[in-house]
């Protein structure tokens, strides 16, 4: 399981294009049992302030069976209340048998743990179940816990509390483009591979011309106060519209990020309507004030996918203009993570009653529609693939999951955390509230059943460090809004950052910032291996092109946009490898220093083995490198063992002794590499411990 680290350098980047290797390691969120600290039924529980629950047995003449001890405890006004003592601070996970009877909606119940409050749903159920409530942070030592009727009208049987168990957020590499550019995956690479280790800071670039045309203004600010800038800059194209639209340079400046400064770019899209849909005539320009993105009772989101409709229409044309801009992105070799239609759902709601915006406010389904409609005109009809897709989603219930428009069109999935001043977890009582929020990330994780990778890409206060490391919140990255100049200095403003907290945050090695980029961010998806298959017996050759995703050193390589060609810059070797059954593979490598072509030959072999050489002699009782134990070290072995070490396949006794590539005695991404390597000839013996 992953586990929070500081950052190794090269390593770090070295996992991640070794994971390349595998096409598709998912997540797990699966969560083990643990050690159990408090158990108790609740009619054993006190009130608050002293005496004992009332005991029922029946509600309403029902669920007078399936309980446990003398009955259960039925808060329509009581408050229990219990310490519980936990050995150490960190993750506990609450579990009750319940059951709810009342509301077949579910219904709001509240924990509060030392003082804070939390909200889960109860949903309905007419017999006693287990219900895990998620994951709590609790202090070393005394904890006072209560269950309060807010709402109430739950019936709680029994109360489990136990260890949180950590959980994998090990995701696919692929992006659900499967066209994608070679920046482009070159960039998800280097994404998923820090994702739940790393937090990738990120800052919002103010837009149409704010602080007198100073985009500068937030960057700067973050430079003084840590020594380091930003990672990710967030951009807009609201500008570019058929309304009002201008020129405003956020392209260009985008291009500039990325290809001079080496940073990754985002943006989101507040693209507007005319406010009176009805009357408004396609290509007619308006004044911005007749515009706005808010909801629109004058505009049909469902006909907005319709072929003819007015408003299909308008989407076309919105979608032009915003693909012009994407086109030259690409012309540019300039990937993007794309935000549009953000924060989904609102206050909530299926319906889009809760909306806030006019893409969600006819529900649900309208809105995943109009997500899949405008992905599917960017990436066939435009043929934009630069595009990592992110879709905002909030936990409010568990309704929020049914926004989800799919795995097939999203890539990551945010949270806009917006909270400064309310719905304090972080247990202080003034300040900016640096809390973690683990209990939304962990909720968006499970939405998604661990397929995606989870980000805050807007927000006030940043999460302290402590409370991230201490909850295991991974989120990808954060992004700070830009200062308004006003009372919303979201950066700036000692009410929305506390300086000292944010400068930690920056200077940790938990946090990545702008020079800690790898300088081949967008060039790290490998190199091209040319692997010819002769099958002796049917006299047939087959000839196919492999991208490894494994960096190397004295390789200068760059790949076009379809990612099936390379330029390399260096020297070539050809590795002809005879198995047992006359298939021959011949894999081109590429390493600077060498000069000459060789081919080496390894062979089955049927004596005991422990050391592969490079000409293919072994010795001893194990072979190094033989992962799958089919008596030869080739690039099966490599994939095998990732997949091993990404922890999707267990291995034998025999082959976890064969894995040890690097001589360490330790099984992980290190071995993987060593053995890359040898079979590519940049070294010559396994274990290899130079």
């Amino acid at each position: 399981m992953r586990k929070f680290m500081k950052r190794t350098g090269c390593a770090v980047v070295a996992l991640a294009m070794c994971a390349g290797l595998m096409q598709s390691v998912q997540s797990t969120l699966s969560v083990s049992a643990a050690d159990v600290i408090f158990q108790a039924e609740c009619e054993d529980l006190e009130l608050s302030g002293g005496g004992s629950p009332t005991v029922w047995t029946d509600v309403y003449g029902a669920l007078s069976s399936g309980y446990s001890g003398e009955g259960f405890v039925y808060l329509t006004g009581e408050t229990l209340s219990f310490t519980v003592e936990a050995p150490e601070e960190g993750m506990y996970e609450i579990l009750f048998d319940y059951a709810q009877i009342l509301d077949t909606d579910g219904r709001m119940q509240t924990i509060s743990i030392n003082g804070t409050d939390y909200t889960f749903v109860m949903p309905y159920s007419d017999t006693f179940q287990e219900l895990d409530i998620g994951r709590y942070r609790l202090q070393e030592g005394e904890n006072t816990i209560e269950i309060k009727p807010v709402y109430g009208y739950g019936c709680y049987d029994t109360i489990t509390i136990q260890t949180a168990e950590s959980v994998d957020l090990t995701v696919s590499s692929d992006t659900c483009d499967p066209d994608a550019t070679s920046e482009t995956k070159s960039l998800m690479n280097y994404l998923t591979s820090v994702y739940g280790e790393h937090i990738i800071s990120g800052q919002q670039e103010i837009y149409g011309g704010g602080h007198d045309g100073n985009y500068e203004q937030e960057f700067e600010y973050l430079y003084d106060l840590s020594g380091e800038y930003p990672a990710i800059r967030g951009f807009d194209f609201m500008n570019y519209n058929p309304l009002y639209g201008w020129e405003d340079g956020t392209t260009e400046r985008i291009i500039e990020w990325v290809n001079e400064r080496g940073g990754i770019a985002t943006a989101s899209w507040h693209i507007n309507l005319p406010k009176d849909f009805d009357s408004y005539e396609i290509g007619d320009t308006l004044d911005w004030t007749d515009c706005s993105y808010g909801v629109n009772s004058t505009f049909s989101v469902e006909n907005a996918v319709v072929d003819g409709t007015k408003e299909n229409q308008y989407l076309d044309t919105i979608i032009e203009d915003l693909a012009e801009q994407l086109t030259i992105l690409q012309d540019n070799n300039v990937p993007i993570i794309l935000r549009p239609f953000h924060e989904a759902e609102g206050n909530g709601g299926l319906d889009g009653s809760g909306a806030w915006f006019w893409w969600a406010q006819d529900g649900a389904e309208a809105y995943k529609a109009l997500w899949q409609y405008f992905y599917d005109a960017l990436t066939e009809d435009y043929e934009l693939y630069n595009i990592i897709w992110e879709q905002n989603l909030y936990a409010w219930s568990d309704d929020s999951a049914q926004w989800y428009v799919g795995d097939d069109y999203v890539d990551i999935v945010g949270y806009d955390k917006y909270n400064t001043t309310y719905n304090r977890h972080d247990g202080l009582t003034s300040g900016p509230n640096e809390d973690a929020e683990s209990k939304i990330f962990y909720s968006l994780v499970d939405y998604v059943d661990g397929n995606k990778m989870v980000s805050m890409p807007e927000n006030d206060t940043v999460p302290s460090l402590t409370n991230l490391q201490i909850e295991e919140a991974g989120w990808l990255y954060f992004c700070i809004w830009y200062d308004n100049d006003g009372d919303s200095n979201f950066v700036s403003s000692d009410s929305y950052q506390n300086a000292d907290t944010l400068k930690e945050m920056y200077q940790s090695d938990y946090c990545i910032t702008l020079s800690e980029l790898p300088a081949d961010l967008y060039n790290n998806s490998g190199y091209t291996t040319t692997t010819t298959v002769t099958d002796e017996t049917t006299e047939s050759t087959e000839t196919e092109t492999t991208t490894l995703g494994v960096e190397t050193t004295d390789t200068d390589i760059t790949s076009d946009t379809d990612s099936t060609e390379s330029i390399i810059s260096s020297d070539t070797t050809s590795d002809t490898v005879s198995t047992e059954d006359s298939t021959t593979i011949s894999e081109t490598t590429t390493e600077s220093d060498v000069s000459e072509t060789t081919e080496e030959t390894t062979t089955e072999t049927t004596e005991s083995e422990t050391t592969a050489t490079s000409d293919g002699n072994v010795t001893g009782d194990v072979m190094c490198g033989d992962i799958n134990l089919d008596g030869n070290v080739t690039l099966a072995d490599v994939v095998l063992l990732n997949k091993s070490i990404a922890g999707s396949v267990d291995l034998s006794t025999d082959a976890i002794a064969n894995s040890d590539c690097d001589g360490s005695g330790v099984l992980g991404a290190e071995d993987a590499l060593v053995l890359l390597r040898f079979l590519v000839q940049l070294v010559d013996t396994l274990p290899y411990t130079g």
